[in-house]
């Protein structure tokens, strides 16, 4: 499925988050490949280094990977984390978002997330959709764009 900016979010639903419960609000969903890992390190830091300016604008930020959720758990607290974590282990998130995607490395073919950030708006729509993402100044291009 490939979504584009205008279409209705697909729902984020886990034992302790809703995406529906942060409706009137923007939202910056980013999906991760994996908690504790050099490149995911970097990105969620420099969200979370800029969490309060998000905040200014009305914005929550929302980190999505296939890990567990201890393993997700365990990285927010050794960083500082200060936003929610959703687990997508059975990647039925990701898929609904498009981003669970074959993926080569070292001559080796897998399926894993495709590192992407979505803004949703206030009104439960995609906003803006950041594809392939390269970590080195993402957090703040996203904040910089957001109204």
């Amino acid at each position: 499925m490939s979504l584009s900016a205008g279409d209705k979010a697909p729902a984020i639903k886990s034992e302790d988050f809703n995406l529906a419960s942060l409706k009137g609000k923007t939202v910056v969903v980013f999906f991760y490949p994996k908690s504790d890992t050099p490149g995911c390190t970097q990105e969620s830091c420099d969200f979370r280094d800029l969490t309060p300016k998000f905040a200014k604008k009305n914005a929550e930020i929302v980190g999505i990977s296939p890990d567990k959720a201890e393993a997700q758990q365990k990285f927010a607290t050794k960083y500082g984390l200060p936003y929610t974590f959703v687990p997508d282990t059975d990647h039925a998130i990701a898929e609904a978002y498009g981003v669970w995607k074959e993926k080569k490395n070292y001559g080796k073919t897998y399926m894993g997330i495709e590192r992407t950030t979505f803004v949703i708006g206030a009104d439960g729509k995609i906003a803006k959709i950041y594809p392939k993402v390269k970590v080195v100044g993402h957090a703040e291009k996203v904040l910089s764009e957001l109204e």
